[in-house]
This record gives structure tokens, sequence and C-alpha cells, in this order.
């Protein structure tokens, strides 16, 4: 009876609420990422070097990060559909803005604007979803909406080139038309946020009373502190080793992924002489790679129930492709070294969050995920700035490469450590 009330309750989440959050990840990812095409445009036209658009890549992790906690508080004060309402409409309104900038100033402060407009987005969407998972099927589902940041990738990247390169009925430059284009569709997700998404469990029409009670006695999150209810264990998490080797690891893997996504198109540009539209679409098979490899990873994850190795070992040989593409250099092999090292990269991340949602107390959990979140919006902040200064300085992109490698070496290592920790914790349970 309870496997098969499991699998009725999973498909109905997998329909009502996961895959239309895909949608807000999805576009998210877009108005993050789109900058690393306008780039191709951009950067001459308003005089960015290498050092000052890594800069304007980074800056927009400075107001993701400050928004992380508020945020999460927002999300817990006023639900859901408020909350992801309130951040999607700021965020359509402030990327289509970025068609009117005219110094690199103007670009600056937008992209912090967009970061702090949309900095609790991924944070809020793991605490909600995790609340309506089990755990025998946390990773896959939380890799459903996860897969839209390379979906994203494999679609936007195409259609950037595509919008950059067309003639608009505005007559403005291309990655100004873009940047419009590619905003609106936030705004029309607020909209129907508003009307669509349940608080709860309890709220959600779609589920029979029998379905919300096998919810809350067997989802762990499902059910809510009562309003006024003491949490004594919220701050926990800054207390747990598990927390901050759990941070650490997403540091590394957002490193690698946000370092690929600032960066690919120009890498791209570099190993083969390619049109704005033909390196979007070379730049979507890293990504194309990463969905198949992500759901995959995923699904086994979740049939082995270990986590830190779904993560170690994409990393590593994700790293591999990085270095081995740069030693290949331009032509095909080069460039297939590349897709295998982005994919690999990318693939990371679902099974990563079925670790702390697992091994940190219920209590602690929103306060675990926003303190992970913060130090992954750190990455964002640093990593693609020090690709763009390593660039400036030695003019080649050997030195960018080596950083990423040597991440996910770390990255490895700190999954060893997890490991040792993860046995701690269920062994105390």
């Amino acid at each position: 009876m309870d496997d098969a009330m499991e699998r009725r309750i999973g498909r109905k989440v997998l329909w009502r609420l996961v895959l239309p959050s895909a949608l807000f990840i999805l576009m998210g990812s877009i108005d993050r990422a789109n900058v690393g095409f306008a780039a191709l445009q951009m950067n001459q036209a308003l005089g960015l070097s290498g050092s000052k658009y890594g800069f304007a890549a980074g800056i927009l992790f400075v107001g993701y990060l400050a928004a992380k906690y508020p945020s999460v508080l927002l999300y817990e004060a006023i639900g859901m559909r408020r909350w992801l309402a309130i951040i999607t409409l700021s965020w359509g309104v402030s990327a289509s803005a970025m068609s009117l900038i005219q110094t690199e100033w103007h670009l600056y402060l937008l992209r912090v604007v967009i970061g702090f407009t949309e900095g609790g987005l991924s944070s809020g969407l793991m605490i909600y979803l995790s609340h309506w998972a089990s755990e025998r099927y946390r990773a896959s589902v939380l890799a459903l909406p996860i897969m839209a940041i390379s979906i994203a990738q494999i679609g936007g990247a195409p259609i950037s080139g595509l919008l950059m390169e067309t003639q608009n009925p505005l007559g403005w430059e291309g990655w100004r038309w873009m940047f419009l284009v590619e905003g609106i569709p936030a705004v029309l997700l607020g909209l129907f946020a508003w009307f669509y998404y349940p608080d709860g469990p309890r709220a959600a029409t779609w589920l029979s009373d029998t379905e919300k009670s096998w919810m809350e006695a067997n989802i762990r999150g499902a059910t809510k502190p009562k309003k006024g209810e003491r949490q004594p264990g919220r701050w926990a998490v800054l207390r747990l080793p598990v927390g901050w080797v759990s941070a650490l690891i997403w540091f590394c893997i957002l490193s690698g992924n946000y370092g690929i996504m600032f960066w690919l198109p120009q890498i791209v540009r570099g190993l083969a002489d390619l049109s704005a539209t033909e390196t979007g679409l070379i730049v979507a098979l890293p990504w194309a790679g990463s969905a198949v490899g992500l759901y995959l990873n995923a699904r086994h994850s979740d049939r082995t129930q270990e986590r830190f190795l779904h993560v170690a070992v994409p990393a590593l040989v994700g790293g591999l492709g990085l270095l081995t593409a740069y030693a290949f250099g331009p032509g095909l092999p080069g460039l297939a070294a590349l897709i295998v090292g982005g994919a690999c990269i990318g693939c990371t991340v679902a099974a990563f969050w079925a670790i702390p949602t697992r091994l940190l107390p219920p209590e602690a959990l929103s306060m675990g995920i926003v303190a992970i979140n913060i130090l992954g919006s750190l990455a964002g902040a640093t990593v693609p700035a020090a690709m763009g200064y390593l660039r400036d300085v030695s003019g080649s992109f050997l030195p960018p490469t080596l950083l990423l490698v040597a991440i996910q070496l770390i990255l490895a290592g700190l999954c060893l450590v997890g490991r040792r920790l993860e046995r701690d914790v269920l062994a105390g349970r």
C-alpha cells in the first residue's frame, strides 16, 4: 500500500509541481548566462576588457548572495505562491532592462539587481520541493528542475545567438534585442506563479485527504511548524561539519558550472572561427550531454542510495576533459573533449542536493540550504572574475582552465571527507 501510495503521489507531484518549477529554473539560468553571448558583441560596444567582463559576469552574485537569507525568510512568511510571483516579476523586469544599458556601470548595477531579485529562487525551490519528495526518489525529483539549467543552455544558447544576428523590429543592436526578448518570459511566469502554486501539501486541491496525511507522516519537512512555534535547531547547521562540507562541495560544483557558463562561448570561438549562431549550437552540446548525464546520474544515485561518489567521479572526468581540450587546441578533437568535460562537470548537481536534504535535521534544513547557496554564490562572484583576470594577464586560456581543473580535484577530495561524515551522521540517528 505504501509503495503504491508513494508512486501515486510522486506522479502527481512530478506533473503538478516539479515540471512547472523547472520553467522557473530554466528562465533564471538563461537570464544569468545570456551575458556570455552578449559578450561577443557587447564587450566591444561598451569597451569591456576580459577583466571587466569577468567582473560584470560575477558581480551578479553579490546581489544573489545578499538576497539568499531575506528571500527564504520572505518565502516562509508569505508562502510559496506570493514569494515566487514577487521575485519572478522583479527579475523579469530587471533582465529586460539590460537592453537599455549604455556604460559598464549600468551593466554592473543591473547585474547586481538581477542577482538580488532572483537570489532566493534556487534555495526556495529546493526547500519547497524537498517538502514534497520522499527519500527514495529525492535525487530524481530534484534532478528534473535542475536539468532545466542544462536545457536552458541547449535551447538558450542557439536562441541567444540567433536573436543577436537577426534583424529586429526596433532596429537595435543584436545583444540588446536578445536581453529584451529573453527577459519577457520571466514576467509571464511571475503572473502564472501567483495563481498556481499551493503553499504546502494541505493547500493542494489535487491531493486527497488520505494522500495529504500520508505525506505528513512520511516526508521530512512536509509538516510545517505552527506559526510562532520555536525552532531550536534552526542554526544548528553552523555547528554541523556535514553542513560546512556540503557548502564547500557546492562552492566547487558551482565554480565549475559558472566558469563554463560564462566563458564557454568565448572559449569555443577561440577553438573554431564561428559565427554567433554557430557558436550557440556548439555551446549547446556540452549542456545537452549534461542534461542526460544529470538525470542518469541521479537515477543511479537513487538506486544505490550513494551520493558522494556520484559527485566526485563526474567532476574528475570533467576536469580531465577540459585539460584535454586545451591540449588538443583548435579543431574537432578539442571541441569534442570540451563537450565531454562540460557535460561531466554539469551532471553533479542533482546527486549533490540529495546530500543536505538527507543529512541535515529537518529544523536546520532551511538555514542549511541558505548557507550552502550563499557559499555557492561566492563561487559565481569570484571564479568568472578570476578567470577573466588570468586570461588578461596570461593572454591564454590555459591558466583559467587549470583553475577549473584544480577546483574539480578539490571537489573530489571533499566528497571523500563527506562520505566519512555521512557514516557518522547516519550511525548517530
